[in-house]
């Protein structure tokens, strides 16, 4: 039998209070190393008005999350952040990802004759989302050299000085924005640049995952990304080959704040409050740092997670087989396969993706390592594999619909069975398929009727478990993420719509965080009365 959760009636007034986000666009998938070299700027350590948020005698950085979302926030953080059109200011930092108290370079491009940059860490805080935790001193600009474009793969970078050292101190871990802006003289401008404090050990905790490699892949600074580029901005022109060495474009962190921030809110605001403890990597931790997932309670891709490595692929299917729990909040995860390649700035800064094996070199020499959508041959491993449900198009809007109110996920929602929820699915969706791919008992929580592309269909949210005890829960949508914070995508769903996803994920985060799911929660497959249609394969542009 499946239980259902018997603390479901103070979860609701626990966790859907959250103040409004920064309003998440309903946007589709589209539109929406090693320090090294002298740096002339000064190395900025000092954390202006910052405080630690971890206990006293916890390693530098270790995150009490209860204590640090009791800190105040900082108002106003995020005025003024412009879309670079202008270039009036723009940066990226030379690390990924750092641990507490390790240096990163800023390089940042700027006619203004200084600038100061800002980290903000990003949380609940009471409703402001973030928190000031060091600011710089005011810095002297520099126009740096304009950006390359590498023929035939089309890939852009630059080759861009040093502005600035970043010292992170006690920096808590947790996901940052670094703010420049530009000061003095004519030039105006805000940008981002988004850094992760990585977590030094996972284990006991529900690790939020930034999902990095899917960030460069729609990075379209300099006029090319991995979907389009040139002159006429086509398919054809595209990017195969992509930097981490390049500013991100519009306002610097796009793609986080509309795929990732309000889940990062969301899962904080619960954790502090439930005393949950929660753990930060990017996905390409997954890649680089596959023990640092051991002993994890969960992984949770927060939501648009696209680019897979094999060795991402793998610390998470390695993971899920040890028992820990995954969750995919988003929709179209673990597409595209890729692969990494050093930069002049450090190891894997280059990702690789030419999305047709006939033109990837690789399918020659290792046909397993040809950057073709992991679906397609010449070795076929679809996602659902893994994420239990399977991508099947865009662009797509519809309501959820709950097929099995009895799921224990369901709990607290007092749902039943074909009750609509406005515009929960959009803009991509996945579905469970009766492929031999998919992985059993998977139960579908919501079955929903939808139209794209001409073509009626249905968007599922599914939980299966397997033998460790595992549990994997996909909710199949894109738009799960900006339902977590109240106010996001205010044009596509209400108010009914923001609380059934909130319920649902605070009963899916606590049973997560408790240990393999499936032993509480095993899943009971309903597939059999769903009678899901076979894959007809992805219309991925």
């Amino acid at each position: 039998m499946k239980a259902r959760i018997g603390r479901a009636a103070a979860l609701v007034a626990a966790v859907l209070m959250v103040a409004s986000a920064a309003a998440c666009s309903g946007g589709g998938s589209k539109q929406s190393g090693p320090n090294n070299g002298g740096a002339p700027g000064t190395t900025q350590g000092g954390a202006s008005g910052a405080s630690p948020g971890g206990p006293t005698g916890a390693p530098a950085g270790a995150l009490n999350v209860a204590a640090e979302n009791a800190q105040p926030g900082t108002a106003n953080w995020n005025k003024g952040i412009d879309s670079g059109e202008d270039h009036g200011i723009e940066g990226y930092a030379d690390q990924i990802a750092v641990t507490s108290g390790q240096s990163f370079k800023l390089y940042v491009n700027t006619a203004a004759p200084q600038f100061t940059a800002t980290a903000y860490r990003i949380g609940y805080y009471g409703g402001t989302q973030a928190r000031q935790v060091w600011k710089s001193d005011a810095t002297p600009g520099k126009v740096q050299p304009k950006y390359t474009v590498e023929s035939q793969v089309n890939t852009v970078s630059t080759t861009w000085q040093p502005s600035l050292t970043v010292a992170t101190g006690n920096w808590p871990e947790g996901s940052y924005l670094i703010r420049l802006d530009a000061v003095g003289g004519k030039v105006k401008g805000a940008r981002f640049v988004p850094i992760t404090v990585r977590s030094t050990s996972t284990a006991g905790k529900v690790v939020l995952i930034n999902g990095v490699t899917t960030w460069q892949a729609y990075n379209s600074y300099g006029g090319y990304d991995l979907y389009s580029g040139g002159p006429h901005n086509d398919y054809a022109h595209r990017a195969r080959i992509v930097s981490f060495d390049r500013p991100y474009d519009t306002t610097g962190a796009d793609r986080f704040q509309t795929y990732e921030q309000s889940s990062i809110v969301f899962a904080e605001k619960l954790a502090a409050s439930h005393n949950l403890q929660l753990a930060y990597a990017t996905d390409l931790d997954l890649h680089e740092n596959p023990g640092l997932f051991q002993g994890a309670r969960a992984i949770i891709s927060l939501g648009h997670d696209e680019y897979y490595s094999t060795q991402m692929r793998q610390t998470l299917t390695q993971a899920r087989d040890a028992g820990t729990n995954l969750a995919f909040l988003g929709a179209n995860a673990i597409f595209r396969h890729i692969r990494f390649q050093d930069s002049p700035l450090g190891k894997d800064r280059i990702q690789v993706d030419y999305k047709d094996a006939a033109e990837d070199p690789m399918h020659v020499t290792n046909p397993e390592e040809a950057t073709q959508d992991w679906r397609n041959p010449p070795d076929p491993r679809p996602e659902n594999v893994l994420t239990g449900v399977f991508y099947e198009c865009n662009p797509a809007n519809a309501n959820m619909v709950v097929y099995d109110p009895t799921s224990w996920l369901l709990a607290g929602t007092n749902a039943h069975a074909g009750e609509s929820f406005k515009g929960l699915i959009g803009v991509e969706y996945d579905r469970v398929v009766s492929d031999s791919s998919t992985p059993h008992p998977i139960e579908a929580l919501t079955h929903s009727p939808i139209t794209c592309q001409g073509k009626a269909s249905y968007a599922d949210s599914a939980y299966y478990t397997v033998p460790s005890g595992a549990g994997v829960f996909a909710t199949g949508t894109m738009r799960w993420n900006c339902a977590l914070v109240s106010g996001g995508c205010t044009d596509k769903m209400d108010a009914a719509a923001h609380t059934f996803a909130q319920q649902v994920t605070a009963n899916m985060l606590l049973a997560f965080a408790a240990g393999p799911a499936g032993q509480a929660h095993p899943a009971v497959d309903n597939t059999a009365k769903l009678k899901p249609a076979p894959s007809r394969g992805g219309v991925a542009p």
